[in-house]
């Protein structure tokens, strides 16, 4: 017995090797082949963007081309695209040495996630019975967009500390997890998330913690000269957070239903983001003796209100109830930064790289709550009769629910959507934490030299590289004198 658990440690604590030439390749080729196929057997273009629309605005009585979906829904998918793309690849390039890695395999990632999410999503909500063909159209985009956040989040959690042959496993999980638990929520329980609040920030944000939490390296300060920032690459990251503060309202109003809906998403949204902002600033203000603003909160705390919203975006929250969300959205992010990412990785032992803990999980969780809160409130004398009905969509088999049972079961969703990335990343960290995916050592992680050709510039003044402060990191938080902070022990007593 002890000679098989000495044998199994040794397996996995054996030297790390990076050369991927042949896994990468293999698993790429592999896959895109699989999605190929998979593709020629279950998909078909929808009615909307078929040849044979003609024929359908005929038989519809539909009188212009305007009508069709594709014009009402390809302005929000292109704010959702640009999101996925380059704010969160962008976001996340604040590290000095890992901006390549960061913005790359976020192109990798989205880019296979979107095809698995497609067929994923298809199979779940789509899939037409009589023909057994999967027929997608603008919304169908969207959708996988939505379902690939969903692992860009989780992806932040383990941000330089895995390979690009584990982040397409994490992916392939991740998307799989994402339409199950989609189905359960939106489809079974009937729970509205527009935005995602529960669906893609909560569960994403659980699952990547959940994973970093089982790839923990207890060795991870030998690359601690890799951690930090420098001001360009805060620059850098800051660009991917305008792009998301910007675009969030169209992220959770993208799959409203038209007219009042969708138009109520966006005010909401916004609104909430322009609260958030400043709660954040003052927090960020207030955590340091000097007031001087710390990057890492800018970056990220601003964005929290656009994730807490999402849930109740669509419903009559109202103006004020909005900017309410997104006051405290700011702080308690901001707080999260300051406290809780130091206790999770000293105490839980969960390297959090990106902090999506305070961007995405704690955020989600809170937006699952304002969602519940607000359904169960919900009257008539505030939507009309009609309008709780479309809001809710109590109809078919739905329609003699009450707004209390609605709040109960937004509820549920939320816990839902904790289990499955609690669980389901726990199962798949499992699986990536087996030594055969490529990952990179301790001391050369948050480097991209582990994975890219860099230029030759980079590497002839690599070593030469000088101690930078690190004055705006995630991971390594300034172990401050109490004195020097207006949080201190003496200051909160008094």
């Amino acid at each position: 017995m002890g000679n098989c658990s000495q044998g199994c440690k040794d397996y996995f604590s054996r030297q790390k090797n990076t050369n991927i030439r042949l896994t990468l390749p293999v698993v790429c080729f592999v896959w895109q082949i699989a999605m190929i196929i998979l593709f020629g057997v279950f998909i078909r273009y929808d009615e909307e963007s078929d040849a044979h629309w003609v024929e359908t605005k005929a038989h519809d009585n539909i009188t212009s081309d305007i009508e069709n979906d594709f014009y009402f829904r390809y302005p929000s998918f292109q704010d959702v695209h640009v999101m996925i793309f380059v704010g969160f690849g962008f976001l996340m390039t604040f590290l000095k040495r890992y901006s390549f890695g960061a913005v790359g395999f976020n192109f990798l990632i989205a880019s296979f996630g979107l095809q698995w999410a497609l067929l994923m999503q298809g199979w779940f909500h789509s899939l037409d019975p009589q023909t057994g063909k999967i027929f997608i159209g603008i919304e169908s985009l969207i959708n996988a967009d939505f379902c690939v956040a969903g692992c860009l989040i989780a992806y932040g959690a383990v941000l330089g500390k895995v390979s690009p042959v584990q982040l397409l496993v994490m992916t392939l999980f991740g998307v799989t997890l994402f339409a199950v638990e989609e189905y359960i929520i939106l489809n079974l329980l009937h729970a509205r998330d527009a935005g995602g609040s529960m669906v893609i920030h909560t569960f994403g944000g659980y699952y990547g913690l959940s994973i970093s939490r089982v790839l923990y390296r207890p060795n991870l300060h030998q690359s601690k000269r890799m951690q930090g920032s420098v001001y360009h690459s805060d620059t850098f990251a800051m660009i991917g957070t305008l792009f998301l503060w910007m675009f969030w309202p169209s992220f959770n109003s993208a799959i409203t239903d038209h007219g009042d809906g969708q138009h109520r998403a966006v005010i909401n949204t916004y609104l909430c983001l322009a609260s958030t902002v400043l709660t954040t600033v003052a927090i960020s203000s207030l955590s340091q003796k000097t007031g001087k603003l710390d990057m890492v909160h800018i970056q990220n705390s601003t964005l929290a209100g656009g994730v807490a919203l999402g849930t109740a975006a669509e419903f009559m929250i109202s103006p004020y109830g909005a900017l309410i969300v997104g006051f405290f959205c700011g702080i308690i992010s901001t707080m999260g930064y300051i406290f809780i990412s130091p206790f999770l990785e000293k105490t839980l032992k969960i390297q959090d790289t990106c902090g999506i803990h305070n961007l995405h999980a704690m955020p989600g969780v809170i937006g699952g709550i304002v969602g519940a809160i607000t359904a169960a409130a919900a009257s008539e004398s505030v939507y009309g009769k009609q309008g709780l009905i479309n809001t809710f969509d109590f109809t078919g088999d739905f329609k003699d629910r009450t707004v209390l049972t609605q709040g109960g079961y937004q509820a549920a969703g939320m816990c839902v959507s904790i289990v499955f990335g609690v669980v389901g990343g726990a199962i798949v960290g499992s699986i990536l934490k087996l030594p055969i995916w490529g990952d990179p050592a301790d001391e050369n992680c948050f480097d991209d030299e582990v994975y890219w050709e860099l230029p030759d510039e980079e590497e002839e003044h690599q070593e030469s590289i000088p101690p930078i402060l690190e004055y705006n990191n995630h991971m390594i938080h300034k172990q401050q004198d109490l004195s020097e902070s207006n949080f201190s022990v003496e200051h909160c007593e008094s």
